[in-house]
């Protein structure tokens, strides 16, 4: 068992594909699944299930990928840092977020870095969900993961930063458009655009719901919130989203956003693999973002008070 042999299974199960893998890796399908029969015949068990389009881990493949994800994620992570140090260089922290969280949530912040800390390199890596972001946390060579806050991750932590109001973006022709907050029970006569199943932003909005004895009706689902609200202006729908950041003063043109105080806010925040462990120069980011986002934050209590600050 190689660690060549542990990256090259866990590039296969994240990708659910050998072939895919292959041509990543500039190499052949055979010799991805020589790397994978190798550590089969060590282990003495079957680590993957092959189906009609590709590939998934078995049982015995999950627990592999779960506990070589944490452990070559953090020997990568040591061996940059010892390199950065040889060479004395400034350092580079490496960030993966969902595709608009850099605008919405760090875009004064990556100034404000890169004013104090001029040789230090920012890499972002986008993924489609906090899911993937925890996934390539624990893979990868990752500092940071900007995600929304759910459920616990074995080998991951996370640091709530700022909470978010939901609200429910409408066109200015809406019926909707004029009133003051819209209730839970009223999005089950809605046509919603939400985030889709199975996130973690839609799995909080569904138990909340649940808890209110309110069930959402057949939805459009997209995998983000600037294509909710895009939807809900070119009429398709209304859709339920986070009050974001860059929409506190001002929302989207051509929408008002109607408060919807009853649900509790959404919580965004970082994960690392080990706080104690993260470098300063993580560190450094993550804390700026952080005294960016802190002026943001708003307590449950105030939801009801959004709707000047919301409605244009």
């Amino acid at each position: 068992m190689t660690l060549d042999d542990l990256r090259t299974f866990i590039a296969v199960c994240r990708a659910g594909s050998l072939s895919a893998v292959a041509r990543d890796l500039s190499c052949t399908q055979s010799a991805v699944s020589q790397h994978v029969k190798r550590l089969e015949r060590e282990l003495g068990v079957s680590l993957l299930e092959r189906r009609a389009r590709g590939v998934v881990p078995t049982s015995a493949g999950r627990i592999l990928q779960a506990a070589a994800s944490d452990g070559i994620g953090g020997i990568d992570l040591a061996v940059r840092r010892l390199k950065e140090q040889v060479r004395g260089e400034g350092g580079t922290v490496r960030i993966t977020t969902g595709a608009t969280s850099v605008r919405h949530f760090m875009a004064e912040a990556v100034v404000d870095f890169r004013d104090r800390y001029p040789h230090v390199g920012l890499e972002f890596q986008t993924m489609s969900s906090s899911r993937s972001c925890f996934d390539a946390l624990a893979a990868d060579d990752l500092d940071l993961a900007w995600i929304t806050l759910g459920e616990a991750v074995r080998g991951i932590e996370q640091r709530p930063v700022v909470e978010l109001p939901w609200v429910l973006a409408v066109r200015a022709d809406d019926p909707l458009a004029g009133r003051p907050r819209v209730e839970p029970a009223e999005l089950a006569a809605a046509r919603l655009i939400t985030p889709p199943d199975g996130s973690t932003s839609r799995g909080r909005l569904d138990a909340w719901l649940g808890e209110l004895d309110v069930a959402l009706p057949t939805v459009t689902s997209v995998a983000d919130w600037d294509t909710a609200v895009l939807l809900a202006e070119l009429g398709l729908g209304q859709a339920v989203v986070p009050l974001l950041p860059g929409w506190r003063e001002c929302g989207p043109a051509g929408l008002r956003l109607v408060p919807v105080p009853e649900l509790p806010p959404l919580s965004v925040g970082w994960a690392v693999r080990r706080w104690d462990a993260l470098s300063p120069l993580g560190r450094a980011f993550a804390d700026t973002v952080a005294g960016h986002c802190a002026p943001l934050g708003l307590e449950p209590a105030q939801g009801a008070s959004l709707a000047a600050r919301v409605r244009r």
